[in-house]
């Protein structure tokens, strides 16, 4: 079994592809390569180089790989279609210039359910049409990602369409594994309400990836209470370091281990940078616990 443990720009706060208030790119790879990683994630497409040369010459200087790329944009929105595919495209583009492996999909946040993230009886549904219409959208992006050669997953996000369990379940149910495999996020699947665990045992054959994310189980309490939003939950730590939450990341090894995973192992700490403490902080100490655990 060989598990590589890489890290994303979310962890230092980078959601979006620019924004005054964002370290340089090439500081976050030199951040990301002392901390002791040697993948890191592109992030949101136009942050990173879009050269290939470019970029690929700074992760030969910090001696990174890149892991792989997310397409965070609106499924839901049929008006955002345009915007989704842009994304898909560019990002396509860019994980193949580098012999990056992993293409992850993730509906981004919705007004209509980022009131109910971690409230699954709550949450409003799709109706047959919508569901039909966005699960074909999900299914092209994706084939578009294997055309180019990279292995796509889906990945549930707190406050969007495709949050918790019984939704994922459906999706996966109703698109080809040959097509469609899971990112699966640790720290989502719990801030939902569900067992990381017990949906990895469940799932493995179909998990081609991995995010590596904690929950602050007081800070989860409130804000599902309080029907907080999510960048305001961010703001509040409810992803906190690993280790220091929720997830059983001993029983998540142990899972990978039963099942012979191999490959990225990714820690994406969503956060503020604006809060006590530092990115790079985190990042050390995020790698230092894994390390501890066996990892």
């Amino acid at each position: 079994m060989t598990i590589r443990i890489g890290n994303a720009p979310c962890s230092w706060g980078i959601e979006f592809a620019s924004d005054p208030s964002y370290p340089a790119w090439r500081e976050v790879l030199r951040q990301n390569a002392e901390a002791g990683y040697k993948g890191i994630e592109l992030g949101p497409v136009g942050y990173m180089p879009e050269d290939p040369s470019e970029l690929g010459d700074a992760l030969s200087e910090f001696d990174l790989e890149l892991i792989g790329g997310v397409v965070f944009r609106p499924y839901h929105d049929v008006a955002a279609w345009d915007d989704v595919l842009d994304g898909t495209l560019r990002t396509c583009k860019a994980l193949s210039a580098h012999g990056a492996k992993h293409l992850v999909l993730i509906d981004s946040i919705s007004p209509r359910r980022a009131p109910t993230a971690g409230r699954a009886s709550e949450a409003e549904q799709m109706d047959k049409a919508e569901w039909i219409a966005y699960h074909d959208r999900i299914a092209e992006t994706a084939k578009i990602g294997v055309d180019h050669g990279l292995t796509v997953g889906i990945h549930a996000h707190a406050g969007g369409f495709m949050d918790f369990e019984p939704e994922l379940d459906r999706l996966l149910s109703e698109v080809d594994e040959s097509i469609l495999k899971i990112c699966f996020d640790t720290g989502h699947h719990s801030y939902a309400g569900f067992d990381p665990v017990a949906f990895m045992k469940r799932n493995m054959s179909r998990i081609s990836y991995m995010h590596f994310k904690d929950i602050d189980p007081v800070v989860k309490a409130d804000v599902v209470a309080k029907r907080t939003d999510f960048y305001t939950a961010c703001g509040q730590g409810i992803f906190c370091n690993l280790g220091q939450g929720d997830v059983d990341f001993a029983s998540v090894r142990q899972v990978l281990i039963d099942n012979n995973f191999e490959g990225w192992c990714t820690v994406e700490q969503d956060c503020d940078p604006s809060m006590p403490g530092t990115p790079m902080e985190d990042a050390k100490a995020n790698r230092e616990y894994l390390q501890s655990i066996g990892f």
